[in-house]
C-alpha cells in the first residue's frame, strides 16, 4: 500500500520483522488475548502472518510518541464487482481509553476512503465486545448484522461476531470526536 500515514496522534507505518516481539507482547496481553487469542493458531503464529500477510493485506504498527501501542490491518478486496476494505484493531491495554485507537482506525478508513478508493469498509468485532463496538459506533460503523458461531474461542465454542460497516460520507469528522 504506502509508507507512513500520519493521524492526529498516531503514525501508521508498515509493520516490519523489527516488530514481532512487540506483537507478540500486544497479542499475548490477556485483555488483548480475550478477542484476539485462537486455540489452533498460537501467538507466534498469528505474529508470523501479521509480519508476512496474504496479498490484499498490510499490517501497520501504530505508533504514538515512538511508541508501539498497536496493530492494524487493512484488507482490500480487489474485485470491482464487491470492492471494499476491512480493518482491524488490537491496542495494548495500557494505551487504551486515551483516543489513540479511534484515531488509528480514522486515519486509515481515511486513507482507505480518499488514496485508495474505497467506498466501504467493514469490521467485525465479537458481539460481546461491547467497548469496541461503541467506539466504532462513535466513529461512524453501522450494525449490519450477527454472524453466529462466527469465531471459534479459546475454550473451543464458538461465538458470534457482528458486521459492521461505514460508508465514506459516514465518517464522523475529526472535529466532531474532539467535541464528544
Amino acid at each position: 500500500m504506502t509508507g507512513l500515514i500520519t493521524g492526529s496522534r498516531v503514525r501508521l507505518r508498515p509493520a516490519a520483522v523489527t516488530d514481532a516481539a512487540r506483537f507478540e507482547e500486544i497479542l499475548s496481553h490477556p485483555e488483548v488475548a480475550r478477542w484476539w487469542a485462537d486455540a489452533e493458531d498460537p501467538v507466534a503464529a498469528q505474529v508470523s502472518y501479521l509480519l508476512d500477510p496474504d496479498e490484499g493485506t498490510t499490517t501497520y504498527a501504530i505508533e504514538h510518541a515512538d511508541v508501539v501501542v498497536g496493530i492494524e490491518l487493512a484488507f482490500e478486496e480487489a474485485d470491482p464487482q464487491y470492492r471494499h476494505a476491512g480493518i482491524d484493531i488490537a491496542v495494548h491495554p495500557d494505551f487504551q481509553g486515551h483516543g489513540l485507537g479511534s484515531d488509528a482506525i480514522r486515519t486509515l478508513a481515511e486513507y482507505l476512503f480518499t488514496v485508495r478508493g474505497h467506498h466501504r469498509l467493514v469490521i467485525d468485532p465479537a458481539a460481546d465486545n461491547k467497548a469496541a463496538i461503541k467506539l466504532y459506533e462513535a466513529l461512524g460503523f453501522r450494525p449490519v448484522g450477527t454472524m453466529r458461531s462466527y469465531e471459534r474461542g479459546l475454550d473451543g465454542s464458538w461465538h458470534d461476531g457482528l458486521l459492521m460497516d461505514l460508508l465514506a460520507e459516514d465518517l464522523v469528522p475529526l472535529a466532531a470526536l474532539a467535541g464528544a
